[in-house]
């Protein structure tokens, strides 16, 4: 089914392609040969390197690049329509302004000055921290870093988020309370190195297609390479897998402690990278305490396979199994929104590095443990930059006095200006939104009136009628759910129209040159907001000259310079060495030098080497944590905390989200293609033949999904995929039967403040 699904949709767009051919050749078309112009795939993380035909003003196909240094040629379906979506004939191409029901156009010039006079006016009244930016991981970084100083460091307040919080914030949890900075330490050149692969909560084969795709490549080249999944569906990678770990949704983190205690019980541990490397600790009475080594195995006794099996609902055989052959090493783990989106998301992302560190497989080839990305951008342009509420670019915390005194300085804001408390989370921002505590918000590259989890709270807040509503802005291409709830909607450029930088999961940053025109009068976002902070100035709420930029270029240069002396350091990565490179990964501290697949380790960092961090007491191939605390990663003791609304009598059932091979987030995009559209013409919801029967449910049959906060009714799929008691639903589908999230729950992690989208309680019934 899957491999016929991919290559379906990978056959229609060739042929796509070749249409163009065929009607040159046959003399319907006389004009002259195509350019190929290398750039970097608009859609998840993954980051693949692209080659795409442009005549005129026209993208005519799209190839992999075979010089890529790590996708090296593979693409999925996805982006092979990438020209197809760019010249959707709905795109936006005149700013609108909200008249009653309806939009009518409006110049430019009104536009921005009206959205000038909104935000001014509520600063004046209500202070800065009555307005609001909502960005995106979809974002070029430099849009991302734009927005943010302007917010932070020019209005002077912290209500800065973006759709990472609801997909990776975990993830940065994770990284940096164990590792003490965020993002991976390896890189996609360790799959070819593993002999170990370990998935949890990440259907790699139709999220990430081409690393699954290098995942089955490793192993066809080997024969020897091992497969563990965790996760309750049975996804398409479960097919390549040695075990299958499926636990009850949520109670995975007591497989994960038993992975470990089997580990220790074993002697499969590392002690010499432990006394090295490691410290442990637990949470005593709301703070961080040590422990020690003794003290955690004496835990983890508490999580022994027959017990772990008894709370999570996986086969205490299984659990043996699996470790058994994490231990065998050297290991790589993806995961992706099945630990991210939960509220024990940053615990689950630090059981995930403790197994890695117990064992001493990271820092070396083949050996780490990697956080995919949803988004092209999350990571190089909200993470890396900072634009969420708590940080600042580069590792900085708005509650650190000295972080917030350098980016002061470096944005030439007056000292004080950046508050030292972070500013509303995303699902509070919204919520503030319906409060009327949010007078202005800026919504960026992003769908929040679809994605938002309890959306009847995200719509209500946008859109519901009421006297001095907020004033809500959205820049985007397309329609969606989202602008329709706007008051003024402003046309932005789309990839191939703009010129920037996406960072991807490996820490790869890569450029994207412009190769055709925004379409009628649409603009790039950073043009928009370039104009936008210099319309603020001239009303007197953001210092005048604070706006210094006048192209996209001079913002990249302060950006090299602000991650300066950090461990993300890139000041190597000029913009005419990333026009003509292929990538190149941080840290790059200076222009020769090749970038890092392997951070913290002897050899490899340049930071480690002779950078900022040298130590030259190690021997090649040591790993010393340097951004950490002591300089040693964190092993910690996390309580086996189940979801925030397990199903009960009332409502049976749990609800798990994700998506399909052939569609992207809410689909704005994708849903241009026909051929896309085709694979799934509309929405579904799984449920197994045992719970189909109970409920005497047929494929095809409209269920209605229910939960405490609202309902979808959708059409069933009876597949053997997800486990009993379990239903699961893509949300790509904008109509409003099929709004998932309006079922979703918004309760979120205390640490990450990331939302528990992949678990909920419903009740199902044939509509």
């Amino acid at each position: 089914m899957e491999a016929s699904r991919r290559e379906f949709i990978k056959a229609s767009a060739v042929a796509t392609v070749a249409g163009v051919a065929c009607a040159k050749a046959a003399g319907r078309e006389q004009e002259d040969e195509v350019t190929w112009t290398k750039t970097v795939c608009r859609f998840c993380g993954t980051g693949c390197g692209v080659q795409v035909a442009h005549r005129g003003d026209r993208l005519v196909a799209l190839r992999g690049d075979m010089e890529h240094p790590t996708t090296k040629g593979l693409v999925c379906a996805k982006a092979l329509f990438l020209p197809k979506i760019v010249h959707s004939p709905d795109r936006l191409t005149t700013p609108m302004v909200r008249k009653g029901d309806g939009f009518e156009p409006i110049s430019w010039d009104s536009a921005l000055d009206l959205m000038a006079d909104k935000f001014a006016e509520a600063i004046r009244a209500h202070g800065p921290d009555s307005v609001a930016y909502y960005g995106s991981g979809q974002a070029l970084s430099e849009e991302s870093y734009m927005a943010n100083r302007l917010f932070k460091g020019g209005i002077g307040t912290n209500n800065v988020e973006g759709n990472p919080r609801l997909c990776m914030a975990s993830a940065v949890g994770g990284y940096v309370s164990t590792f003490g900075k965020d993002e991976p330490m390896g890189c996609y050149d360790d799959i070819w190195e593993a002999r170990t692969f370990f998935l949890v909560g990440s259907n790699t084969a139709e999220c990430h297609p081409v690393i699954f795709d290098q995942i089955l490549a490793a192993k066809q080249m080997k024969r020897n390479i091992n497969i563990i999944v965790l996760d309750p569906r049975r996804s398409p990678v479960v097919s390549a897998a040695h075990v299958h770990l499926n636990p009850i949704p949520g109670f995975d983190l007591p497989v994960l402690h038993s992975m470990a205690h089997c580990l220790i019980r074993d002697g499969k541990y590392d002690r010499d990278f432990i006394e090295k490397n490691v410290q442990f600790k637990t949470v005593q009475d709301g703070q961080p305490a040590s422990v020690s080594f003794e003290d955690y195995v004496k835990f983890l006794d508490d999580f022994e396979p027959q017990r772990a099996s008894r709370l999570s609902g996986v086969p205490a055989e299984a659990i043996e199994q699996a470790a058994a052959l994490f231990a065998m090493g050297p290991t790589m783990s993806f995961w992706t929104m099945g630990l991210n989106q939960r509220t024990t998301g940053v615990w689950a992302n630090n059981l995930m590095h403790n197994l890695h560190l117990i064992t001493g497989n990271i820092c070396k080839p083949g050996a780490t443990s990697f956080s995919l990305t949803g988004q092209p951008n999350a990571c190089g342009g909200v993470r890396d930059t900072g634009s969420l509420c708590h940080i600042l670019p580069y590792g900085r915390v708005v509650a650190n006095a000295d972080h917030r005194e350098q980016m002061e300085k470096l944005w030439g804001a007056k000292p004080g200006t950046i508050k030292p408390t972070p500013g509303l989370n995303t699902i509070e921002l919204f919520k503030a939104l319906g409060r009327d505590e949010i007078q202005a918000l800026l919504v960026l590259c992003t769908n929040p009136g679809q994605s938002i989890p309890n959306l009847h709270v995200a719509r209500d807040a946008m859109g519901k009628p009421r006297a001095n509503k907020p004033f809500v802005c959205v820049l985007d291409a397309y329609p969606t759910r989202t602008t329709e709830l706007a008051d003024l909607v402003l046309p932005a450029a789309m990839w191939s129209e703009k010129s920037g930088v996406f960072g991807m999961s490996e820490r790869r940053y890569q450029y994207q040159p412009v190769m055709k025109n925004a379409p009628g009068g649409a603009r790039p976002d950073i043009d928009i907001l370039f104009e936008f902070a210099r319309r603020l100035e001239s009303r007197g709420v953001v210092p005048k000259g604070y706006t210094k930029f006048t192209d996209v270029d001079e913002v990249w240069d302060e950006m090299r310079h602000a991650s300066e002396g950090t461990p993300y350091d890139f000041m190597g990565m000029t913009r005419d060495r990333l026009k003509v490179e292929r990538g190149l990964r941080w840290p790059c501290p200076t222009e020769d030098s090749p970038g890092t697949a392997r951070r913290f380790t002897k050899g490899e960092d340049p930071l480690l080497d002779t950078g900022h961090y040298a130590d030259h007491t190690l021997q090649q191939g040591e790993a010393k944590f340097y951004a950490a605390p002591d300089n040693k990663a964190i092993v910690w003791l996390r309580p086996a905390k189940g979801p925030a609304e397990p199903a009960d009598d009332e409502y049976p059932w749990v609800l798990s989200t994700g998506r399909v091979l052939e569609q992207w987030h809410t689909g704005t995009m994708t849903m241009k293609a026909e051929e896309l559209r085709r694979a799934y013409p509309a929405c579904f919801m799984e449920i197994n033949p045992r719970d189909a029967q109970k409920l005497g449910v047929r494929s095809g049959d409209p269920v209605r999904i229910t939960s405490r906060r609202g309902e979808a009714t959708i059409a069933a799929r009876v597949v053997d995929i997800p486990r009993d008691g379990m239903v699961f639903v893509p949300w790509h589908w904008a109509d409003e039967a099929s709004l998932i999230n309006y079922v979703t729950i918004d309760a979120y992690d205390p640490g990450s403040k990331q939302p528990e989208f992949k678990i909920c309680a419903v009740k199902l019934a044939k509509a």
